[in-house]
């Protein structure tokens, strides 16, 4: 009778956990606090694995660095070179010597994984892609990246590209940290070029979950890869899943951890004592024993459907909550300015204080609007020198203004600002 009851007290899915498990050496996962880094769970994430794909990511970080400064901009031409042309689906498939725009190219990278345009922008800022590869390397080494290397711009098989659930953890933190302004890309959920159109790869976009990028993968190496990040209450996470068997039962397994996650972050706002995550997520079946499978138990269909616009006003809006003050901006100024909420404090004008107004940024949420605000004054410390910092409301909005300018200064601050492709708009004396 005894034995009777332990076999019907057994979870049905466990022995299946386990044996997948045993027959997907590829599998990985870790699930962060993307404000605070913490790790709330991690099975594997130490192991290398292939990141297809996900290495998408550091292409784009970089192409959104050469942007920062200066060195590339949204409208440049690429001219399609045979290389890259010659590369294998998914991609866009345009010949050699066609051209195209970084920015579309870009968005081909980030909606289609198109491996064609990720060579192409590769050879546009590195000059080849063996060299931007180094620099991918490189960067990888700068951002703590300590498992990572990279071979190539987009991820197709080739043993010596490795990762780890962590690294990659580690860089989406980064994108979304130190280049908000084009995190945008990652959260595209279709884009349309020459006629046609092509939905993102990654499902959970389209979803009411609150996940707004990154990136997907897979290769017959790696198995199904995703960076995933959502956020819920102005709380943003970040999961990473090596390994997946298909695409549906890895983004069921990611919403399983995702919403784990945000449980942990509930219960904490509510006074529960969880100081060790990975003992909540173990307990919800998260993988019990080493042997732990990457689906968790009962795990079965997922609900969930669609979030942001992609508007940048809503990608920006999604992310700015997740910054950091300890980790170094991309473009950061000689002199740092730790990002507060407060206005700051008000300072002698070194010239004649004017009525015109610049808007940067018009928000849900007030705190991203002023962390908006304290950002863009920051990065742009010379043009607004002289300004004051106001959140206005209006209709459920919150702008994120430099107030108290010359028109001629709101025009060339404003104009700085465009030629990054950042947003801003002058407004006149009422």
């Amino acid at each position: 009778m005894v034995l009777v009851a332990v076999m019907v007290a057994t979870p049905v899915s466990a022995p299946v956990m386990t044996a997948q498990a045993q027959v997907n050496p590829t599998y990985a996962s870790i699930v962060v606090d993307a404000e605070t880094g913490e790790v709330l769970f991690a099975r594997y994430a130490d192991s290398r694995r292939y990141p297809a794909s996900v290495t998408k990511v550091m292409t784009l970080y970089l192409a959104f660095e050469a942007l920062a400064e200066g060195r590339a901009r949204l409208d440049d031409r690429l001219t399609i070179s045979p290389r890259a042309a010659s590369q294998p689906p998914s991609k866009l498939g345009l010949a050699a010597g066609q051209t195209i725009s970084l920015e579309d190219a870009m968005k081909a990278t980030a909606v289609r994984s198109a491996n064609d345009m990720a060579v192409a922008i590769a050879e546009h800022i590195g000059g080849s892609e063996a060299r931007f590869t180094a620099q991918m390397t490189l960067k990888a080494q700068e951002l703590g990246m300590t498992h990572t290397r990279y071979v190539n711009a987009n991820g197709l098989p080739d043993a010596r590209q490795l990762t780890t659930a962590r690294d990659l953890a580690v860089l989406g933190r980064a994108a979304m940290r130190d280049y908000p302004q084009y995190y945008r890309f990652f959260g595209l959920h279709d884009w349309s070029y020459n006629g046609r159109n092509y939905q993102n790869t990654n499902g959970l976009l389209r979803t009411n979950s609150g996940y707004d990028g990154l990136k997907t993968g897979l290769t017959n190496a790696s198995g199904s890869n995703i960076m995933a990040s959502a956020v819920r209450d102005g709380k943003r996470i970040i999961t990473v899943v090596l390994g997946g068997q298909s695409s549906a039962s890895r983004n069921a397994h990611v919403a399983a951890l995702t919403d784990t996650g945000f449980e942990v972050v509930r219960l904490r706002r509510q006074g529960e004592r969880i100081q060790v995550a990975q003992t909540f997520f173990e307990q919800r079946g998260f993988g019990n024993t080493p042997s732990s499978g990457p689906l968790p138990p009962g795990a079965g269909p997922v609900q969930y459907a669609q979030m942001n616009d992609d508007n940048e006003d809503a990608s920006i809006t999604a992310i700015l909550n997740a910054r950091t003050t300890t980790a170094p901006p991309a473009a950061a100024p000689p002199a740092r300015t730790p990002p507060r909420a407060a206005p700051a404090p008000a300072r002698p004008a070194r010239e004649p204080a004017g009525r015109w107004t610049v808007q940067v940024g018009a928000f849900r949420d007030e705190t991203v609007a002023r962390n908006w605000l304290t950002e863009v004054g920051r990065r742009y410390s010379r043009q607004f020198a002289n300004a004051e910092r106001t959140v206005q409301t209006a209709s459920g909005w919150y702008r994120s203004r430099f107030t108290g300018m010359t028109e001629a200064g709101a025009r060339a601050a404003c104009e700085a600002l465009t030629e990054r492709r950042w947003d801003c708009t002058v407004i006149g004396p009422n």
